[in-house]
Parts: structure tokens; C-alpha cells; sequence
């Protein structure tokens, strides 16, 4: 993937990502009799996990549903199955990267590999994040309001953190698409590094990241005018969160409660995930877990809240982080297949 050091960052960054379950693991497990959970989990109610595991699959699949109709958009006409992978691939690096940030940029270098032009890539994906940001935004601060009675101070002020480091992104992001000023601002700072680190044929980098930059603001200026698309993606955004944050009602309801209902359970974990989604850890290990505990605390009885956490996160992360990662695995694969193929070996 890019070069023997691609391939040790990504095993730096996934050997890091398992200590920090690891971590988790015995935090939430030292004070709790392994036998006390296995009792708890050993009456689960199946059906509710699988509408949960449907829930993940759909908010997967609505990704590449946003991928693919603003690729469309920019004529890059992709199947589903295509844009599927792409999220995929996206849900894995992410989770095993620091602060998510590499989720995006190996979206862009396997659409690359599929002949898809970075301007274009880049565009749809910095839409697609928009889009992300003023949804959990919006969604998390009228949550707050509605349960203003289950959090405390620790819950505040870690979602005061994540709003305030969402909204970051956010303006980031709008200035990312729109501003050309910026942009020449970055193909400068980026000829400049070139320079320092002496790399060959700079004028010629430099006239390809102008060309680049040229086709980037075309798109973005269509998109800019294209507001029905914009409001398209931002509707499917806006369905694919809240059919994320059930996922944790589905887990309630698995393990055989049903006091507190969807909008409740819905609301409180859209608070949960904008208090950690700005978290520099690989797939807010450890975070996520820790504010769960305290967020649901009212609303799991004391000797479930831990198998709650476990199953809840096994259901939203765990399992598709191993599913996302197979996925990469065998399109590496097929890649470098392919790449044999076209060289005669």
C-alpha cells in the first residue's frame, strides 16, 4: 500500500490499536467477575444483535451511497458495489488511525487505483465529511437538550471538547471546498517541503498539483450550484447517524430491557459519539467506553453496565473493524494480482 513504510504505519498504528482494546479490556474487566458476564450475555436475544449488525451494514452502505452520487455528480460513474468498498475501506482505516485520519486518505488512493481522478475523490469525500460534521453537530447539541438530566460535568465538558473540535473540522472543511486562497496557499507550503527535502523534477510536481487544483475548483464551484445534490447528501447523512446511534438501543433491547425507549437511548448516544469523535485515538478505544459507562449509567442496572459496553461496542466497532479489515486485505490482494498480470509475471 504505497511502499514498505506505508505497510509499517499501518501495522504501527494496528498494533497500537490492539493494545489499546487490550487496555480497555482489563479497565473495564478488573473489578468484574468474568463469570458475572458470560451469565449476562448468555441470554441475549439474537434477533436485537442482528437488527444491530443491520444497522452497522446500512450506515456503511448509505457512505457509499454519498460517495457514489457526488462521484455521479462529477461524472465518475462508479456501481454501488465500487462505493460500498470505498466506505469499507474507510470505516478500517479510520478506526485503527489516530483522530481518524486515515480513513480519507486511503479512500483516495484506492479510488485512485480504480482510475477515479484525486480531484475528484478528494471533492466527494470532503462533502461527504460536511456533511458528517453539521449532522452529528446538530443532532448532538438538541440530544444534549433532551437529556440534559442523565449527563454530568465530566460528560459535559468532554462534549464541549468534541462540539468545539467538530466544529473546527467543520470550518476547516467549507474552507477546504470553496476557498482558492487557501488552496494556492497549500500547493505553496507543499512545493516548499519538496524543496527542503531536495525532491527531483519539483516543476513538473508543481504543474501537476496546479492541473489538479484547476480540476478541484471546476468541480467544486458545480457543486457549489448544484444545491439539491447538497441537500440529497446531507439527508443521507442525516438518516445514516441515527440509524448509527440505534444501534445501541438495539442493544438494550438484547439484553431483555425495555423501560427506556428508542428516541432516549438514540439521543443519549449521539451524545456519547460527539463527545469522542474529535478524540486523537485510534477509534476513540478506551474513551468511547469510559464515557458509555457513565452516559447509560441511569439506564442499564449495575450488574449489566459493563456487558452492555462490551456488546454495544462489539456490535458498533469491533466486529466491523474485523469485517472492514478482511475487506482491505483481499483487495490488496487483488491488486497486486492485477499489477502481476500487467507486467507479464
Amino acid at each position: 500500500m504505497g511502499g514498505d513504510n506505508s505497510v509499517k504505519k499501518l501495522v504501527r498504528n494496528f498494533s497500537l490499536f490492539i493494545v489499546l482494546i487490550l487496555i480497555t479490556l482489563w479497565v473495564i474487566l478488573k473489578d468484574q467477575s468474568i463469570m458475572d458476564i458470560l451469565v449476562v450475555l448468555e441470554d441475549v436475544r439474537i434477533q436485537f444483535v442482528a437488527i444491530g449488525i443491520g444497522c452497522m451494514i446500512i450506515y456503511i452502505l448509505f457512505e457509499g451511497v454519498n460517495i457514489r452520487r457526488t462521484l455521479k455528480a462529477l461524472g465518475e460513474k462508479i456501481s454501488i458495489a465500487k462505493a460500498f468498498k470505498y466506505a469499507i475501506i474507510g470505516f478500517f482505516f479510520s478506526s485503527i488511525t489516530p483522530a481518524a485520519s486515515g480513513g480519507q486518505p486511503m479512500q483516495i488512493y484506492y479510488m485512485h487505483k480504480d482510475n477515479i481522478p484525486v480531484s475528484k475523490s478528494t471533492l466527494a469525500l470532503l462533502i461527504h465529511l460536511t456533511s458528517i460534521q453539521i449532522s452529528t453537530i446538530s443532532i448532538a447539541i438538541f440530544s444534549l437538550l433532551v437529556n440534559y438530566k442523565y449527563v454530568n460535568h465530566v460528560i459535559i465538558w468532554c462534549f464541549i471538547i468534541g462540539v468545539a473540535l467538530n466544529s473546527m473540522a467543520l470550518m476547516i472543511l467549507m474552507i477546504g471546498i470553496f476557498s482558492r486562497r487557501l488552496s494556492r496557499w497549500m500547493i505553496k507550503l507543499a512545493i516548499r517541503l519538496l524543496r527542503f527535502f531536495r525532491i527531483k523534477n519539483i516543476r513538473e510536481k508543481k504543474y501537476k498539483l496546479v492541473v489538479e487544483l484547476k480540476k478541484y475548483h471546476s468541480s467544486a464551484q458545480y457543486i457549489k450550484s448544484n444545491k439539491k445534490l447538497m441537500v440529497k447528501i446531507l439527508l443521507t447523512t442525516l438518516v445514516q447517524f441515527l440509524v448509527f446511534y440505534s444501534v445501541s438501543y438495539w442493544t438494550y433491547r438484547s439484553l431483555g430491557l425495555n423501560q427506556s425507549n428508542i428516541f432516549e437511548i438514540t439521543t443519549m448516544q449521539s451524545v456519547l459519539y460527539a463527545s469522542v469523535s474529535g478524540i486523537p485515538s485510534p477509534g476513540a478505544v478506551g474513551v468511547s467506553e469510559g464515557i458509555f459507562l457513565e452516559i447509560f449509567r441511569n439506564v442499564y442496572p449495575p450488574n449489566m453496565i459493563k456487558s452492555a459496553t462490551l456488546l454495544n461496542r462489539g456490535i458498533s466497532f469491533y466486529l466491523f473493524v474485523l469485517i472492514s479489515g478482511i475487506v482491505v486485505i483481499v483487495n490488496e490482494l487483488r491488486i497486486k494480482k492485477k499489477t502481476k498480470k500487467l507486467k507479464g509475471e
